[in-house]
């Protein structure tokens, strides 16, 4: 057969029994996106799904905290959950300084400036399909712990058709369904911003757990730093996060009730003793995603 090497080569291209020496199973390497360089992403493979490949493998999108921390990809925990539920792992890098020499959360807020991280994880999940036509991407499940939970509620408001579940983890500034505030605050101008309305019916339809510590309860860096941030801040609502004025606990149990509120329904799980630590809440997480999972496996 031969090989268009111009393309990028997909599993279909390749004899099973080269998968792996070709790096398309197990820790793929750390990609650029070919659509905008300046983002990459991980990918995890379970090796054994190919042996059979009787089912599309559900995909578990996992997105990193304002540290860029990626690690969790590598540990046994989530290698463990891939390989026996089993599912494929993908975990962007939405790099720091995308929108300036001290952009922290531009990826946050799905918009910013110059970047749009909902539109850079759809391209990472056309450059999957193409390349793994063996895992389901057109439905996700998507998983943030801090600014990750952030991206992943903001996410879910836009786009709850492309989700089967998500979980949002601790996240530090919360967007609220409330059409009087404009985004990231509120989701006033939704549609001037994304050409597209916020679905609160198709949101209801999402599995939903919010997930923190209960040591999470203090204001990151305390109010005498946000005093000082917001000194290099605009003073107009232009788009970025605003100060964090509570703990993460606090914003936490607001979102759910006001949610309850509009009639979405969520899962809290609030992990005893635990404070902003993403490895301590994670099996809470896979216990929540887990099933949701496997039912899908099974209705393929």
């Amino acid at each position: 057969m031969a090989i268009n090497m111009t393309k990028p080569l997909s599993t279909a291209d390749i004899p099973k029994q080269f998968l792996k020496t070709a790096f398309l199973l197990g820790h793929v390497p750390v990609k650029a996106l070919a659509s905008d360089p300046r983002v990459s992403y991980a990918m995890y493979i379970p090796p054994n799904h190919y042996d059979t490949e009787s089912s599309r493998l559900p995909l578990l999108v996992s997105v990193h905290g304002t540290g860029r921390n990626l690690s969790g990809l590598y540990g046994e925990e989530l290698v463990s959950f891939a390989n026996s539920t089993p599912c494929a792992i993908l975990a962007p890098l939405f790099p720091a300084g995308l929108d300036g020499p001290n952009d922290l959360d531009s990826y946050k807020t799905l918009s910013s400036s110059t970047f749009r991280s909902d539109l850079a994880l759809f391209s990472m999940l056309e450059e999957v399909a193409q390349r793994w036509p063996g895992i389901q991407t057109d439905k996700i499940f998507l998983m943030g712990f801090s600014g990750g939970g952030q991206f992943a509620h903001r996410f879910l408001y836009l786009y709850p058709e492309r989700l089967a579940a998500v979980s949002v983890g601790a996240p530090g500034r919360v967007t609220k369904l409330d059409d009087r505030k404009k985004w990231p605050v509120g989701i006033a101008d939704v549609d001037a911003l994304f050409n597209r309305p916020v679905n609160k019916e198709r949101i209801r339809q999402v599995p939903i757990q919010l997930i923190i510590g209960s040591a999470d309860d203090k204001v990151h860096g305390g109010t005498e730093f946000w005093d000082w941030v917001q000194q290099f801040k605009k003073k107009d609502n232009d788009g970025s996060l605003g100060p964090m004025t509570q703990s993460r606990l606090q914003s936490v149990r607001e979102l759910q009730a006001l949610w309850k509120e509009d009639g979405i329904e969520s899962d809290l799980e609030v992990v005893d003793g635990v404070a902003h630590e993403s490895d301590k809440v994670r099996k809470g997480v896979l216990r929540f995603l887990g099933p949701l999972m496997e039912a899908a496996s099974s209705k393929k």
